[in-house]
């Protein structure tokens, strides 16, 4: 078992979005892996934090240097910021990552969905068999159990309340602000709901999708702003929180420099997307204030010491579970039970959420 990636701690913004998969492109890049040498199963996690791919192979040196080249393409310079861990490494990565504990925000709640999910599409796309299923299967009992022995997950769990925390620090108090969703994604959901649970009184939402604009608008009882219309609204928001899965940017300085003139107060933009949805060089419009997931990471990074013990908890947790474990999932025998649970998986992640 091998584990290659690229995260928060390892490269910035600019150098994660390139390696970043939008979902609809994840069956597609799990066959992409999955079609090298010495490949014989994959699992791709992509998130605003992290890409990673959980493989496995009987020649793993060769696997490994064919997937690093394929991910790299002609970006070669980029090569420092991957690591990998192999065998009871990767396992035990893969369970600090399930628990949450890996992640900018410890103990989040969303990269457990998000690791599901992406175990889904691999499983559907055909790129799991025996050593995956198994375990993943694990995995996912592993990070409950660190998440209800412990406390990691007090205080901001998820990208969004961080968010809304940043927002606090900049307005001071939500009351009265007016906050402007651009996106209705998971990350945008949970930014929502922790600026109403935090008293932000008017919560605009504009999304491509109207229905999920809808719906999530109706969940925060904000407002809903259609995709086409929300930037004449932006002479009377305080706070823009952008999280779609555009390749592009949607917001630019020119959009900025025609609005800032009747505005005449700043204006804070909060980007959560990776590829990053604002222009970089909006910063540079005089009165707009830019910050993006490497300035979440410095918030985040404050809050850790206050979490030292459980984590420490937590990875001692990890730790018995792989030395109890690992000779077993990592067993070349279980690979003779591989058409039975290939096609179990999918039942099973669904009792497993």
């Amino acid at each position: 078992m091998l584990c290659l990636g690229v995260n928060f701690r390892t490269a910035p913004v600019p150098v994660r979005e390139r390696f970043a998969v939008l979902k609809g492109r994840l069956a597609d890049a799990n066959r992409a892996i999955a079609a090298l040498p010495a490949v014989q199963e994959c699992v791709l996690l992509s998130t605003c934090n992290r890409t990673e791919i959980y493989l496995w192979s009987a020649e793993p040196q060769d696997a490994a240097r064919a997937v690093l080249a394929h991910l790299l393409g002609a970006d070669a310079a980029a090569a420092d910021c991957f690591y990998t861990h192999a065998d009871a490494d990767a396992l035990q990565h893969l369970a600090t990552v399930a628990a949450g504990m890996d992640s900018m925000v410890v103990g989040e709640t969303e990269i457990f969905g998000q690791l599901k999910d992406a175990y889904r599409a691999a499983q559907e796309t055909g790129t799991t068999a025996s050593f995956a299923n198994r375990t993943f299967q694990h995995i996912f009992t592993v990070g409950k159990r660190v998440r209800s022995s412990t406390r990691i997950t007090s205080g901001p769990t998820s990208v969004g309340a961080a968010a809304v925390q940043m927002a606090r620090e900049i307005l001071g108090n939500l009351a009265g602000s007016r906050v402007l969703i651009v996106g209705a994604g998971e990350v945008a959901r949970s930014t929502a709901k922790s600026l109403a649970s935090r008293g932000a009184e008017h919560i605009f939402v504009a999304n491509r999708s109207y229905d999920r604009a809808v719906a999530l608008a109706e969940q925060v009882g904000g407002s809903v702003i259609r995709f086409a219309d929300w930037i004449p609204y932006l002479e009377n928001i305080d706070i823009v929180i952008v999280s779609t899965a555009s390749p592009a940017y949607v917001v630019s300085p020119a959009l900025l420099e025609r609005v800032q003139p009747q505005r005449k107060r700043p204006l804070f933009l909060i980007d959560l997307s990776v590829p990053r949805n604002v222009d970089p060089a909006c910063a540079l419009v005089p009165d707009v204030h830019l910050y993006d997931m490497d300035a979440m990471q410095a918030m985040a990074e404050e809050s850790l010491q206050g979490r030292a013990r459980e984590i420490e908890l937590g990875a001692r947790i990890i730790a018995q579970w792989v030395a109890d474990e690992a000779q077993n999932l990592l067993s070349p025998h279980s690979m003779a039970q591989n058409d039975v649970e290939k096609s179990t998986s999918c039942k099973n992640v669904e009792k497993s959420s």
